[in-house]
């Protein structure tokens, strides 16, 4: 595998930021790994960070670069600070930079197949409702969306959030001082919406540990889905909301993905 730490200019953001992305190499003679590469351009996995974290944090926290060296696929890792991936309301436009920005961005920059059917996102926690976010907003350009004990019921979460300064601090920062109900940034929202759409749908994946202060959040959310025809994967078990659960879980969403032969 080839591990490239890209620092680039962002035009939607006004800023210099970065980007963590491993590309698959063919090998035969690396001691201890099976690297396989498929093609000239890559199957990708958009990978998110959670709300404290950045690009580099999948790599620090598990073993991501081992487990998908054997898949062929190339996994991009952007930072987005605490934009929970929207467009905010006193900061920059991340929804834009993550949506539109990027993809087309990482695409210049490294040999990554443009088809929705190789296109891929994933996120924990803030990440899991930017990767559900993406892909029931954009389904045209994602195959497969999947969330690691995501915030998925957003509108719910901060209007009900036990101390109201954090409410004003991260909330109101980012959505506004409205309710998000019934906007593109409420995912359950975005499920009834997508679920009457007649253009394409991709595939869900949703896991949470029982003790993670988010299930609620996920079983909400879980409920909501099956309340339409979109295709979800629901795993739960043991687990809080830390590092040993998503490294464990981020191998069962690989090997989830409906990847080409």
């Amino acid at each position: 595998m080839a591990l490239i730490e890209c620092r680039f200019y962002s035009e939607v953001l006004g800023l210099s930021t970065s980007m963590t992305v491993i590309l698959p190499q063919k090998t035969t003679t690396q001691i201890g790994m099976s690297n396989v590469s498929h093609g000239d351009l890559h199957p990708t996995l958009y990978l998110l960070h959670g709300l404290s974290d950045d690009d580099s944090i999948w790599l620090r926290r598990t073993s991501i670069e081992r487990y998908v060296a054997e898949m062929g696929i190339a996994v991009v890792m952007p930072q987005v600070h605490r934009s929970f991936y929207t467009d905010m309301a006193e900061g920059g436009r991340y929804w834009t930079f993550i949506s539109e920005e990027l993809p087309a961005l990482a695409r210049s920059f490294f040999p990554l197949s443009p088809k929705r059917e190789d296109t891929f996102v994933a996120g924990l926690s803030m990440g899991g409702y930017g990767a559900i976010k993406l892909g029931l907003r954009k389904p045209e350009t994602f195959a497969a969306a999947a969330s690691l004990s995501g915030a998925l019921d957003m509108a719910h979460h901060f209007l009900n959030w036990v101390d109201p300064t954090v409410r004003t601090v991260e909330y109101d920062r980012i959505f506004g001082t409205g309710d998000i109900s019934g906007t593109s940034d409420d995912l359950l929202w975005l499920l009834e919406e997508l679920d009457r759409s007649k253009g394409p749908k991709p595939l869900l994946y949703q896991c949470c540990g029982t003790e993670d202060f988010l299930y609620e959040d996920n079983q909400r959310f879980r409920e909501k889905c099956s309340e339409t025809s979109l295709s979800l994967t629901y795993e739960e078990g043991p687990g809080g909301h830390e590092w040993g659960y998503w490294d464990t879980q981020i191998r069962n969403v690989l090997a989830w993905l409906p990847l080409s032969k």
